[in-house]
């Protein structure tokens, strides 16, 4: 399993950018692997275009996924939307974790992304955690999202 880290928060404009220096690493970096090679790539901003309209997703994105077309098993992590969006698209799953802090609304139900109001004591219904789990010899993660008021039911009395 490979582990890739990018960095798509430093040239934000409207949206998310990785930039050619950072696009050049990543094809380097991904060169010498073989196509069996499970791939696993950590970003804060989607990399993939979840909503243009409020800069959900990364304006180069599309030529970092290109390289990592090749690869057998690729999973795509990343957060700043704050809400649970997953999407699978040839042998690449890509999974958005939801908020750890304060939750925004589903891509265009709202004149823009948030923070969005939430009833008295139903916010720890809409925060929560992403649990991945990679199991040695598999190359698919598990990945397990709870929200707060999952996590205190499942906590011992």
């Amino acid at each position: 399993m490979h582990f890739v880290g990018l960095n798509n928060c430093v040239q934000v404009d409207a949206m998310g950018d990785l930039g050619a220096d950072q696009l050049a690493w990543l094809k380097s970096d991904l060169a010498p692997l073989s196509a069996s090679t499970p791939i696993v790539v950590f970003a804060h901003i989607p990399l993939w275009m979840v909503y243009e309209k409020w800069g959900w997703g990364t304006g180069d994105g599309a030529q970092a996924l290109a390289e990592l077309k090749r690869f057998g098993s690729v999973t795509v992590l990343n957060g700043h939307i704050h809400q649970v969006v997953q999407k699978v698209e040839g042998n690449v799953a890509f999974h958005t974790a939801m908020s750890t802090a304060f939750p925004q609304p589903a891509p265009g139900s709202a004149p823009n992304p948030g923070p969005m109001v939430v009833p008295a004591g139903k916010l720890e219904s809409v925060l929560g955690v992403t649990k991945v789990k990679v199991v040695r010899g598999h190359g698919n993660l598990a990945v397990v999202d709870q929200t707060l008021a999952e996590l205190a039911l499942a906590e011992p009395a």
